[in-house]
């Protein structure tokens, strides 16, 4: 189990994530939504431990990851919001570089690495550069690095992003066969469709804190509206959207 326990950071003193506490646990989709500046990406750089916490945990199985980082990050595959690659290097050879520093042996780098290409689409390319891909397509290499080593835990911030239809029709049954699988998987993202369909429970942030954490189902039963949208706008939107979209088209014919 992966457990966010007690995290609060401070810039200039104030809390942008201030005592998140939730919990990822193994065969289970976590949705982790929220607004800009809610505080979820802190808790991500937090969570695989590209920032340190002002207070606070994370545990793996119970350890704090700070006591073994390098044991974590073995255990850990990481979908980063932006994709940023070594645009130079072949989608293969990024791959094998990726491979090769994990201390994966060879011959199992390259068999994993043609094999994600190909599954994902990508095997035509593979010897082409990286900086002529799409924004899709490099998306999907950064999927593929992060599934190479089959790791225990996948943290996925915004991994749909630029996807085609077809890629992210294939993404969604991914997700529900790497949960059957006994992962931990915690998915941020701003698709609430996505996550109402893959998530088996969703925690909210809002203003650094956590507003829910529960099902979709409970919270959709606990607050008596049908969707995953409408839960997101009542516990994180004060304004009245549709008034304010009408304002913004008056303000432009003025």
């Amino acid at each position: 189990m992966l457990e966010i326990r007690e995290l609060t950071k401070y810039y200039r003193n104030v809390p942008v994530v201030d005592r998140v506490s939730f919990v990822v646990r193994p065969g289970e989709v976590t949705g982790y939504l929220g607004p800009n500046g809610s505080g979820k990406s802190t808790t991500v750089k937090i969570a695989t431990a590209l920032i340190e916490a002002s207070r606070g945990q994370v545990l793996l199985d119970g350890r704090d990851i700070r006591g073994d980082l390098i044991g974590f990050r073995r255990r850990l595959g990481y979908v980063p919001e932006e994709a940023i690659l070594y645009s130079y290097l072949t989608g293969l050879e990024y791959l094998q570089l990726v491979g090769r520093l994990r201390g994966i042996p060879v011959s199992i780098v390259d068999r994993r690495a043609n094999n994600l290409l190909e599954l994902f689409s990508l095997h035509p390319y593979r010897h082409a550069p990286i900086a002529n891909y799409s924004k899709g397509m490099k998306q999907r290499v950064l999927i593929s690095a992060a599934l190479l080593h089959d790791p225990d835990v996948l943290i996925l911030d915004e991994p749909l992003s630029g996807i085609d239809v077809s890629s992210a029709q294939l993404f969604k049954y991914l997700l529900r066969e790497l949960a059957a699988q006994g992962k931990m998987i915690l998915y941020i993202s701003h698709v609430l469709e996505v996550v109402e369909r893959v998530c088996a429970r969703v925690v909210i942030i809002y203003r650094g804190r956590i507003m829910a954490d529960d099902s979709v189902e409970n919270l959709r039963s606990l607050m008596n509206v049908p969707s995953l949208e409408e839960i997101f706008s009542q516990l994180v939107e004060q304004r009245d959207l549709q008034s304010v979209a009408r304002d913004i088209v008056c303000s432009i014919r003025e």
